[in-house]
């Protein structure tokens, strides 16, 4: 974990998302505060839904300078955004926010054609088989072969935040955050039918290798960026890019972290 900086005095700028449920709730807030540009706040405060606030922080890692974002749920799962309603004002809820990095995962993917492409994921980074055939990948660790072939959908390795997502419901382990360290999860494996995946630590530098890929095609997907027909995919954390996000007291990601895993 980061040290607190101290918010008291942050300007702040407010960002709404398109959507009716949003934009109604953002009425009464444009009026409670002086808001400012995004680009002269300190703080970005986002009203909308998980998808909305992924969007926000994806175009804000081609900033300059990267900002704390206080959430507030106005969409549908809401599982990384704060509640709407509070008695508090906006600035003091701010001040007395609690602070979480968040390192997202840098990914090159190499297409057959040799053509690189270069995104982050803040959730997770996955492979996936593009036809009914499985797909077969190679998985390296920091450059040594740690399996020679994986046979099945795919493979995906997450972050911390992105543990509770699309990997927790490929069956991966929920990561608390702080932990530094990233899940890999097998999508439906064929063979070795039995592995359940690994937990790295971040610092770990991780290779897919595509095997037969003229006949088992793969796509790989950085949140929301597809690049079609690799060959090579590599993933490593980006220290450079973390970034940091905002909870209300008593409503930490953390908290939301343990209690989804004592969910029956």
């Amino acid at each position: 974990m980061t040290t607190d900086t101290n918010l008291s005095q942050a300007s702040l700028a407010l960002i709404v998302s398109d959507s009716a449920k949003a934009q109604a709730g953002a009425q009464a807030l444009r009026e409670s505060h002086p808001w400012v540009p995004a680009a002269d706040a300190d703080v970005l405060v986002v009203l909308g839904g998980d998808g909305f606030l992924l969007h926000v922080l994806h175009d804000m890692l081609d900033w300059d300078q990267l900002k704390p974002v206080f959430g507030m749920n106005l969409g549908t799962v809401g599982f990384m955004m704060n509640g709407p309603a509070s008695p508090a004002p906006i600035a003091q809820r701010i001040a007395e926010a609690h602070q979480v990095p968040v390192r997202p995962l840098r990914m090159q993917a190499v297409t057959r054609s040799g053509t690189a492409h270069t995104y982050h994921a803040i959730n997770e980074v996955s492979l996936l088989r593009e036809t009914r055939q499985s797909a077969k990948v190679e998985v390296r660790i920091n450059g040594r072969v740690r399996m020679d072939e994986l046979a099945g959908d795919g493979i995906l390795v997450a972050t911390p935040v992105g543990s509770t997502a699309y990997n927790l419901s490929a069956h991966g382990p929920i990561l608390p955050l702080g932990s530094r360290m990233l899940a890999m999860t097998p999508l439906n494996p064929f063979r070795p039918r039995r592995w359940k995946g690994a937990i790295l630590p971040e610092s770990a530098e991780v290779e897919f290798r595509i095997l037969e890929p003229d006949k088992r095609p793969v796509a790989a997907v950085a949140d929301h960026k597809e690049v079609r027909d690799v060959a090579v995919v590599r993933i490593s954390a980006s220290a450079e890019k973390e970034l940091t996000l905002l909870f209300d007291p008593g409503f930490t990601l953390e908290e939301r972290i343990f209690a989804e895993q004592f969910q029956v």
